[in-house]
């Protein structure tokens, strides 16, 4: 009896099959068969109709120069619509809003961060206290916060462009926040500690490791923090005083009127493009953290 000997390669890297867990995605405990599968593809039809069908009379009014009762469709197409938006302001108050909402974005999600970080660490004493005075603009009426800061920075002389950031920002922080200290509370610090074990720099720690791990809830906190700004309507009007024209500004003043449809639908319209195409960048963004790849 004589026992075979094979040789391996160590040189080349073995294949290990994916390794799944019992609730991933596409395990066999979250698969849908039979009526459970059609019945999940219906609903998901029905919710992306239910959320698709208000944005098809914009579209239409969008490229309809007339269009009247009883008439089901336009009865002339034309971009009547663009022209009027254009000569009412729209352009320059879809870049207002675009720079107002990238900066409060900017401002809020690091200030969101740090507080979360901190909070979730434990660093900070009265953390009960400080998240309820973090939460404080979300939980007041929003008109009567509105007003009660406008005051205080008419007092302080701070100009209306400024003072429209600030109490955004201000509102903002507790969406950021709180997102942000979601991702903390799953985040293991032993990332960091490893890298500094390795020598490691604290800012080469943050650059290369503790920002691509948050790099997801960023995007998240930021995607919040972006949506205060953008459809901002009642800060921008109090606190700017007329000085600042945004696109919600816009499109009430023109919906307010009558014979406006089609230079309202195409600014509605404007006003949803940006969400989606950061909506999209955040899906980017998940597809590209390293928990989620299969």
């Amino acid at each position: 009896m004589s026992a075979g000997t094979t040789s391996v390669n160590l040189d080349k890297p073995v294949a290990h099959p994916p390794r799944r867990m019992p609730g991933d995605h596409g395990s066999p405990l979250t698969q849908s068969r039979g009526v459970a599968r059609v019945l999940r593809i219906l609903s998901t039809a029905l919710i992306a109709l239910w959320f698709a069908l208000p944005f098809l009379p914009l579209v239409l009014w969008s490229f309809a120069n007339q269009w009247m009762h009883p008439a089901a469709f336009p009865m002339e197409a034309g971009t009547d619509g663009l022209t009027a938006a254009l000569a009412n302001g729209g352009g320059l108050a879809f870049i207002h809003s675009l720079l107002l909402s990238l900066v409060v974005a900017a401002i809020a999600t690091p200030l969101g961060a740090m507080a979360a970080r901190a909070l979730s660490r434990g660093h900070v004493r009265f953390g009960k206290a400080i998240t309820v005075l973090l939460f404080s603009p979300v939980l007041l009426p929003p008109f009567a916060a509105v007003l009660g800061l406008n005051v205080l920075l008419l007092r302080a002389w701070v100009p209306p462009a400024i003072g429209v950031v600030l109490v955004l920002v201000a509102v903002a922080i507790p969406y950021t926040t709180f997102s942000m200290r979601a991702a903390y509370s799953a985040y293991d610090n032993g990332f960091d500690d490893a890298a500094r074990t390795l020598g490691a720099s604290s800012r080469l720690t943050l650059w290369r490791i503790h920002l691509p791990l948050i790099a997801p809830a960023l995007a998240r906190s930021a995607f919040l923090a972006f949506l205060v700004g953008w459809s901002d309507y009642l800060i921008t009007l109090v606190v700017g005083g007329g000085h600042m024209i945004t696109l919600p500004l816009i499109i009430a003043s023109s919906a307010s009127g009558v014979g406006n449809e089609s230079s309202v639908a195409v600014l509605s319209l404007s006003a949803v493009i940006p969400p989606l195409i950061l909506l999209g960048f955040i899906a980017r963004t998940r597809n590209l953290d390293p928990g989620k790849q299969r």
